[in-house]
């Protein structure tokens, strides 16, 4: 088949994967050979808002492609960096890591809001900007529906589901889903 990139590079934290997250990779799979996904938020601490590993992301991500596109996906860990610039140059020197060294490159994704921001940063790579997918969404209500018991269905492709109700099970979920609970009581009280 002849792909217009060798890579293209979607950013995302993926916490939790969706159907609109899978809708973007497997668009970057018609257009590319290969797919890089740079997870960000990827230290080893778990929080409210992070609350999955970059490796357990690895497998719920996958979980959900065949066995010959999970051949096609690649990962980089992107730690939090909070300045703009060092960000840019470290998610640069992990997805240069992956890929060849005349490799075609570009990157996917969608100007949802100001936190897309970061898609400017990488001027050399051709931007394949998507329009908003079909019932597109955000992580954070169907994450923050998770914390209260309710893995919304509709909203994930079935290895996540699958995921979902596996971590439900831990006393991590646990400690995670008392936390947001206190957290929201503390934010409705003020």
């Amino acid at each position: 088949m002849n792909y217009k990139f060798d890579y293209l590079v979607f950013i995302g934290r993926f916490q939790p994967f969706h159907l609109a997250h899978m809708e973007t990779i497997k668009i970057a799979l018609e257009h590319s050979q290969n797919v890089v996904l740079a997870l960000g938020s990827a230290q080893n601490e778990r929080n409210i808002k992070n609350p999955f590993l970059a490796t357990e992301r690895e497998k719920m991500i996958l979980s959900n492609f065949s066995e010959v596109d999970q051949k096609r996906i690649k990962f980089v860990h992107v730690i939090d960096v909070y300045n703009d610039e060092k960000w840019q140059k470290l998610v640069k020197s992990l997805v240069a890591d992956v890929i060849g060294e005349h490799s075609k490159v570009g990157l996917i994704g969608h100007f949802k809001d100001d936190s897309s921001y970061y898609l400017k940063f990488f001027p050399e790579w051709e931007m394949v900007e998507l329009e908003s997918l079909e019932g597109s969404m955000s992580a954070t209500p169907v994450r923050e529906a998770y914390y209260r018991g309710e893995i919304q269905r509709d909203a994930f492709p079935e290895g996540t589901i699958q995921f979902l109700e596996k971590f439900q099970k831990t006393k991590i979920y646990e400690k995670l889903a008392q936390k947001f609970v206190m957290q929201d009581k503390s934010n409705i009280a003020e």
